[in-house]
């Protein structure tokens, strides 16, 4: 490098630096970045005239940044990267052959305080990557009475466990595991597709979802293809949309469809399917298939979208759907509806609006706008109950004109009798949500370790609540706590927001500029340059025609991935993604229409019916990385009797993630952003994929300890299950890799399954 190149480099870095940090300060952040662009600007036009002290200013500037760093981010390598890397790379250039003879400067000042800073970096790395928990690992259990080697419900049982008991595979030859089969799908990969199905493990055979109305049935120790069941046709509008599973009733009559499949499509549709044929099974609704737009209205009816599989409780098949978060106030019902298994006659309609839940007569309909329930739902067939996480009432970041019904019943867990259709209680978990914090994760039904009767309530705000399942109420007692107050004209927010005193928040600390990050100093000084102009207060920050950051973000939190229990060993196991996203409302001219759409990685909602767009878009640097600092995606093991946490490390490394988009292919531990959740075995393992590396581990669920991993063709970003094979007796461990709308990288349309060689 001639020394003219070097430094004209370090004066565009000194400048940026130095213009940068004086807005800054102004706005009351850091005071480094200014004196420092100065330094670097110094030894710029020292360098020009072959100065001495060039590389004394320089290596000064550099000392004291490391001294910096150090008070400001402590030992974290991800906090210490951007401050540290490149200035010390920089560094370094000063011992350049060419620089030296030119400046005559002694190589201590610079390479001393440039190689302390790299050692602490790649030391702090180091220890990242190799810490380990020191608890021992997990322990064999018993074998848990009645348990077999099915995976009937979307969950493993009505409940949510997402726990295979067997221990066929475990901790001690996990590290073994092969690939089985793998079955492609023709179904075209995309960013509505993305794969997010759990299959169903039943009859010797694997039930999946591949997209919206179209199931497969697999050979469960080969992959083949048995059968293929479409509900929508080819040139169907709809076709492509996602689906997250099917669910499974076994009837007590002999004959046909006496094993049958539930799925929905986005045509709004209730499709049953004989398991044994592939075919609809006739007796049901009319020709296999329940009309789910009767009695919804034909306004924005294609905003009523249903992606999750239905719940079966007790010969009931409730069903819910997803409304359109674009929004307008004059939305579909988010009705809930419990359908006979046998007869697809509906037998019950549970509506926020209509109490005493009588069915519809003819020509009425559902109340409109009302919260949606688009997660999965849980069910305990001893009580009769099945338990509906709700959402908002649509549009979602404006309530002006929310009915008081409709912001009631808001981000509810709602017990629903199955036989009757009656609410039989709810707790609510955000009061006067403006934030889409809905209800995405299954409710969890377990027996804490005190034989209590629970449900574990698991939130995007990474608030997970504790109820007794029989009554709603909280057994972790709930604390209102001040939240931020402010918004925009004809809005209002809630004085208080509940807050568990059990199991700590996943959401992780309030952001700090401290926590602003990048890969550059530049890039990370424009990250805090935005936090401090930027509308931030903590949780539940209102939303105003300035820029706001929403943390945790839509996202999580925890979603619909849910969480695993292994109700042997008492632990729970939590993945939680951590991203905060910029918002902000836009106020719309006098007659202007609503509009929405993506565009620059700006999502436009159009909240058609009031007076405010809303806009999205994520909290990046100038070079496309995170404004925030690793972890973006964290793993977490909490025991169920103390609700303390046991062991907790990021989740996925630096892989699939880099500036610009780009994957680094760095395999680095750093926590990358995921959508999905775990399945917790009786042999002490925990398997998850879900994380930006596309790669499936296997943790031992008790210290933490990575044990096995495989590469996927694209992120896992649906719910790994383990079954047992009646035909040959082997475990499977399966996930669907499809990739993400929401998380870069390629797109598959894989189902992957692994097991131990065979002897």
């Amino acid at each position: 490098m001639g020394i003219a190149a070097f430094a004209a480099f370090l004066a565009l870095v000194g400048a940026t630096l130095a213009v940068g940090g004086g807005m800054l300060a102004a706005e009351g952040g850091s005071l480094y970045y200014l004196p420092a662009g100065l330094a670097v600007l110094v030894s710029a036009y020292g360098l020009l005239r072959r100065a001495r002290y060039p590389a004394a200013v320089y290596g000064a500037m550099l000392a004291g940044t490391l001294v910096w760093s150090l008070w400001e981010a402590g030992l974290d390598p991800w906090a210490l990267m951007p401050r540290l890397g490149g200035p010390a790379l920089v560094g370094l250039l000063f011992l350049l052959p060419a620089v030296r003879r030119a400046t005559g400067a002694p190589a201590w000042w610079t390479g001393l305080p440039a190689v302390l800073a790299l050692a602490l970096l790649g030391g702090t790395i180091i220890r990242l990557q190799t810490a380990e928990s020191g608890l021992p690992g997990a322990a064999s259990v018993p074998a848990l009475a009645g348990a077999d080697g099915t995976w009937q419900h979307w969950g493993k049982d009505a409940g949510g466990l997402k726990y295979a008991a067997t221990d066929q595979i475990n901790t001690g030859n996990v590290g073994k595991l092969k690939l089985a089969w793998r079955y492609d799908s023709d179904v075209p990969p995309g960013p509505l597709v993305s794969l997010e199905a759990a299959p169903i493990a039943m009859d010797g055979r694997l039930y999946m979802c591949l997209e919206s109305g179209t199931m497969a049935a697999l050979d469960q120790d080969t992959g083949k293809e048995v059968w293929r069941y479409r509900a929508l046709p080819k040139d169907s509008p709809f076709q492509g949309w996602k689906c997250r599973g099917a669910a499974y009733y076994a009837s007590a009559k002999a004959g046909e469809c006496a094993r049958r499949l539930f799925i929905t499509t986005a045509a709004g549709q209730l499709a049953a399917i004989d398991a044994d044929t592939g075919g609809p099974c006739s007796g049901f609704a009319r020709n296999g298939i329940a009309n789910l737009r009767v009695g919804m209205g034909k306004k924005h009816i294609e905003d009523a979208l249903p992606t999750s599989p239905p719940t079966v409780v007790n010969g009931v098949v409730v069903v819910g759907q997803s409304i359109s978060d674009f929004g307008s106030v004059d939305s579909p019902s988010g009705v809930i509806r419990g359908y006979d298994a046998e007869t697809g006659a509906l037998r019950w309609a549970w509506d926020a609006g209509r109490p005493g839940q009588a069915l519809l007569k003819p020509g009425e309909t559902y109340t409109r706008d009302t919260p949606n329930a688009w997660g999965v739902f849980s069910g305990d067939e001893k009580l009769g109950l099945v338990y509906v996480g709700t959402g908002n009432s649509p549009p979602d970041y404006f309530s002006g004109f929310r009915s008081e019904v409709a912001d009631d019943f808001t981000d509810n867990i709602v017990a629903i009798d199955v036989a009757t259709g009656q609410m039989r209680w709810r707790f609510k978990t955000v009061n006067h949500d403006l934030w889409d914090y809905d209800i995405a994760a299954q409710p969890v039904a377990v027996d804490l370790p005190d034989k209590v009767p629970a449900l574990i309530v698991p939130t995007k705000r990474g608030q997970i609540f504790v109820l007794d399942r029989r009554t709603g109420k909280p057994i972790d007692p709930v604390v209102q706590k001040p939240v931020p107050q402010g918004g925009v004209e004809g809005e209002w927010t809630a004085a208080t927001q509940p807050y568990t005193t059990g199991f700590p928040s996943v959401s992780g600390p309030r952001l700090q500029e401290e926590d602003m990050w990048g890969i550059t100093p530049l890039d990370q000084m424009a990250c805090r340059i935005q936090y401090r102009r930027a509308n931030y207060k903590g949780d539940f920050t209102p939303i105003t025609m300035k820029p706001t950051i929403t943390y945790p973000a839509v996202g999580g939190g925890i979603n619909w991935g849910s969480v695993s229990i292994d109700p042997q060993r008492g632990l729970m196991v939590v993945n939680a993604l951590r991203l905060a996203n910029l918002n902000r409302l836009e106020r719309r001219k006098p007659g202007e229409v609503a509009k929405g759409g993506f565009e620059g990685g700006v999502i436009t909602f159009p909240q058609e019916g009031t007076p405010y767009a809303f806009k999205s878009f994520p909290f990046l640097s100038p070079i496309f990385v995170p404004c925030q600092q690793p972890p973006f995606g964290t793993i977490s093991v909490f025991d169920l009797a103390t609700r303390k946490l046991v062991w907790e490390k990021p989740l996925g490394t630096a892989a699939g993630s880099g500036p610009l988009g780009l994957a680094s292919h760095v395999p680095l531990l750093m926590g990358a952003p995921n959508f999905g959740g775990s399945v917790s075995t009786g042999g002490g393992l925990t398997f998850i994929a879900a994380a930006q590396d596309r790669t499936l581990r296997a943790f031992d669920i008790a210290n933490g300890k990575e044990l096995w991993s495989a590469t996927l063709p694209a992120v896992g970003a649906a719910n790994p299950i383990s079954y047992v094979s009646p035909k040959t007796g082997r475990q499977y461990v399966v996930i669907a890799a499809g990739g993400h709308f929401s998380i870069p990288g390629p797109h598959a349309s894989a189902i992957m399954a692994y097991a131990l060689p065979q002897k």
